[in-house]
């Protein structure tokens, strides 16, 4: 299970969606997955048929209007399905690929899994890998085990080793958690020394104890802590918070101490999504991750059997759009529901966030972790609020200097 998305730089959909072609299927038994309790809640036990999956190949590339369309693979666990059914993906989208048109393709996985036949694969047709690595060998078995309990380090370690030798493209995936928040410096240089990431993507670990089967959209309100009670801290008596989220003031140091050191040696050479998307947000640009964005509602996800679901981290059934062998996809983006969905990251702001000096570059950052109150009791105030305060404080005349050299470099 990963907790995020790949992507590629500068390619990016009018929408996108993350194809769970597994469903909730998954080898692993990783203690703060989101997704495992999807095997119950919404009946994702199986794979994706050939017809589900050539009708959604076919009804994504026609609802594109950009020159390189992006499928994203994650799961559960996409490489269960093998090698042969990643061919059919390659052979449909070639077969429905209109003239003048690029496909590209991201595998998010586990990596326990990756052997030299899968890295013949995804060299061959040029996969983009997301590989999920939480730390070195003690702070990644933390959490990310086996089904039987066995830990994984080793294995994904090796996946990437052979992701190097082969000369495949690779991201990597560190969920911030309780425990390797604590622990920046030893992270960072971990992933960019010992595994050889130039592209790191850092996803903070905030949920709800409720999440397994209630989105953050229907908590009620009067359920919702206010900012800094004991209620809105992980392992606190009365807590709402999921035992293994990361503490917000934690991620904060998290991330200004893995920016100092990459500010210091790092710029250019490797790529920390989070202040990449930072900088271009201070520089007046879009910013290149939905989280940090004034609305949202482009980045969707379908299950094993055709559902559409308005986003990776609401696949609940309230949030449930239809299904491509009843609805075409682009009927269902544009739907006023997935609209209603969309805006309501807005509409909903509290008047806390509206008032912050760093609106613009965090937005309430992702609806998911919007289950706590303002100091005023304003609710769905963003769970790592306190952090990410910390965070773009501390990155603010960095970013400021960087931007105006950008500036003068395009004059």
């Amino acid at each position: 299970m990963s907790n995020g998305a790949v992507g590629k730089t500068n390619k990016i959909n009018a929408f996108h969606v993350m194809a769970k072609p597994t469903g909730a299927l998954c080898n692993l038994d990783c203690a703060y997955c989101f997704y495992m309790g999807k095997q119950e809640l919404i009946d994702s036990k199986s794979t994706m048929s050939d017809e589900v999956l050539e009708r959604f190949i076919a009804q994504y590339i026609s609802s594109q209007n950009v020159q390189e369309i992006v499928f994203t693979w994650q799961g559960g666990e996409p490489t269960l399905l093998g090698i042969d059914f990643f061919e059919r993906v390659v052979e449909f989208e070639r077969l429905h690929c209109p003239p003048g048109k690029k496909i590209a393709n991201d595998l998010q996985t586990n990596g326990t899994l990756i052997d030299e036949k899968w890295c013949e694969f995804l060299k061959e047709y040029n996969f983009l890998v997301g590989i999920s690595i939480d730390g070195p060998e003690r702070l990644h078995n933390t959490y990310r085990v086996s089904r039987d309990g066995k830990p994984t380090f080793q294995r994904v370690f090796n996946a990437t080793k052979l992701l190097h030798r082969y000369g495949i493209d690779f991201n990597t995936l560190t969920v911030v958690n309780r425990v390797n928040a604590k622990h920046p410096a030893e992270v960072y240089r971990f992933l960019r020394d010992s595994v050889g990431s130039t592209r790191i993507q850092f996803i903070p670990l905030a949920e709800p104890k409720v999440f397994a089967k209630t989105p953050t959209s229907f908590i009620n309100e009067n359920d919702m802590p206010l900012l800094g009670s004991l209620e809105s801290l992980p392992g606190k008596p009365g807590s709402v918070v999921a035992d293994w989220s990361v503490i917000p003031d934690d991620y904060g140091r998290f991330l200004n101490s893995v920016f100092d050191i990459w500010y210091r040696n790092d710029i250019g050479r490797v790529f920390v999504f989070l202040f990449e998307c930072a900088l271009a947000q201070w520089y007046g640009q879009q910013p290149s991750l939905c989280i940090f964005a004034e609305t949202c509602g482009r980045a969707l996800a379908i299950e094993h059997d055709g559902s559409i679901y308005s986003c990776d981290h609401f696949v609940y059934p309230e949030h449930k759009l239809g299904n491509i062998t009843q609805k075409h996809l682009g009927e269902m983006v544009n739907s006023v529901s997935q609209t209603v969905f969309g805006l309501s990251k807005s509409a909903t702001l509290p008047e806390y966030c509206r008032k912050c000096e760093y609106l613009f570059a965090c937005y309430g950052e992702c609806p998911k972790n919007r289950f706590i109150k303002s100091p005023d009791g304003e609710p769905y105030l963003n769970y790592l609020c306190s952090g990410l305060k910390k965070y773009f404080g501390h990155i603010d005349p960095y970013m400021k200097e960087l931007a105006e050299l950008l500036r003068k470099q395009s004059r």
